[in-house]
């Protein structure tokens, strides 16, 4: 896979809340890996000299874990960022609502985007369909994302997997691409 010089990888919301019991009421969640593969992404963005943006989920409800504040708010080691790194914060699911994501990927003349994160059908999806909808590049990394059991419509349960599976299947193609931690590396 060739990856433009200035694409940029977006790290969305792996902070310490996603940890909280709250969001694996349903059941577990999937792609155990994710955080690792997060890393492998981040170390290949800095050595390769690529931007690297974290967007940080700042909840305004007051029994969220990602409120800040509260020690959920902050970043999982595995996705801390430098000091050198932006981080947006944003207060819906979509990254670029209510934010200068836009802005800053504009003015840096970034229009590739590599997408990593939690959760896949949430925040993932929202900032995946907005960033192909304005027209970057977009590829989401689907084994660096990850997502919880839940209930669909009908309240019959739906694995974790098969939650990810189905949000994969809503951005492919229109929004984005997809593809592997190890395809994105090679």
């Amino acid at each position: 896979m060739t990856i433009p010089a200035n694409a940029a990888l977006l790290v969305i919301d792996l902070q310490r809340a996603i940890d909280d019991p709250v969001w694996a009421d349903a059941g577990p969640r999937n792609n155990l890996d994710a955080e690792s593969n997060v890393a492998r992404l981040l170390e290949a963005w800095r050595s390769a000299g690529r931007p690297v943006i974290h967007i940080r989920h700042d909840s305004t409800f007051s029994n969220s874990p990602y409120r800040p504040g509260q020690p959920g708010n902050s970043f999982k080691p595995e996705a801390a960022p430098l000091a050198s790194e932006p981080v947006i914060g944003k207060r819906t699911n979509s990254a670029f609502i209510g934010t200068g994501l836009q802005a800053l990927l504009e003015s840096s003349g970034i229009r590739t985007v590599f997408v990593a994160g939690v959760m896949t059908n949430n925040s993932v999806e929202a900032t995946v369909r907005m960033s192909g909808n304005l027209g970057f590049d977009t590829c989401l990394v689907e084994d660096a994302c990850f997502t919880f059991a839940r209930r669909d419509f009908a309240g019959c349960l739906r694995t974790a997997g098969e939650v990810h599976a189905l949000s994969l299947a809503n951005m492919e193609g229109e929004y984005c691409r997809i593809a592997k931690t190890a395809a994105v590396l090679e």
